[in-house]
């Protein structure tokens, strides 16, 4: 695809890049609007069972909003203001707003994840990091806010004041740090980030589709509720995971000492 994103299809594996390595896969408006219709596709095609995120390049994840493009629409007055969120902005929702998509996203970071990429990462299930790997949220050093989420998902994600000593100060995180606070799954050397992702992918692929959506929407939904409630609560893909021909393949496939196959429905 164009407009600073490549989007391909493999088995049952969407790989997302942010494609503007020339300006470490900084996000216009035109590479929002691409990500939207990507986005929309993934969801709505069945034979994507999970899509890995990535930047283009060796040197950056993404460092977030082109602030390039932002200066020249704020001289000609077309900026506007900016706040929580991308509603009416091109490329709505975005990944940190699609709150109902329950595949799974993992993100594949390499060098940084500053502003909006880090946010992209925050709204991501996995995330592996390259020991390269820097991670900022530093809107507040530009008089910005990080809107796309990740003033809520960092204090969120972490121990209260660790957040707010990132948040306040903009202060970066070392891959490693973020290992140890919980913002990352697994920190490998940078030639060994493909076949770790790679790993983490086909882990996934080996659970039934079905029975991941469910987890993940269950999971996700239920964090802010009372425990008593989570259970009474019927979510819509355990309701499709529980009535599925795949809740019938894995113990049989498990007797029967074979490998399961897998249907998504």
């Amino acid at each position: 695809m164009s407009n600073g994103v490549r989007y391909e299809k493999s088995g049952h594996v969407a790989v997302v890049t942010l494609d503007r390595p020339e300006v470490l896969n900084a996000m216009d408006l035109r590479m929002h609007q691409e990500l939207a219709r990507v986005w929309d596709d993934f969801e709505a095609d069945d034979d994507m069972w999970v899509a890995v995120l990535t930047g283009a390049g060796t040197r950056a994840f993404s460092v977030g909003q082109d602030l390039k493009e932002l200066a020249e629409r704020v001289r000609a007055g077309s900026a506007g203001t900016a706040t929580f969120g991308s509603r009416g902005k091109p490329g709505w929702p975005r990944l940190t707003e699609r709150f109902d998509l329950t595949k799974p996203v993992v993100a594949k970071v390499r060098g940084y994840a500053m502003g909006g990429g880090f946010e992209l990462a925050l709204a991501c299930d996995i995330v592996i990091a390259s020991a390269d790997a820097t991670f900022a949220l530093p809107e507040a050093r530009l008089g910005l806010m990080a809107g796309a989420g990740g003033v809520f998902r960092l204090a969120r994600q972490l121990p209260w004041r660790s957040a707010m000593g990132h948040l306040l100060t903009g202060r970066a995180m070392t891959a490693r740090r973020a290992f140890e606070l919980g913002l990352v799954n697994e920190v490998v050397p940078a030639d060994e980030l493909d076949a770790c992702v790679d790993g983490w992918v086909a882990d996934i692929l080996r659970c039934a589709p079905l029975s991941v959506r469910a987890i993940k929407e269950a999971a996700t939904k239920s964090v802010t509720m009372p425990l008593e409630t989570a259970f009474s609560t019927r979510f819509v893909w355990e309701e499709r995971r529980m009535h599925s021909s795949d809740a019938v393949e894995g113990p049989l496939a498990f007797v029967e000492k074979r490998e399961p196959r897998w249907r998504g429905r």
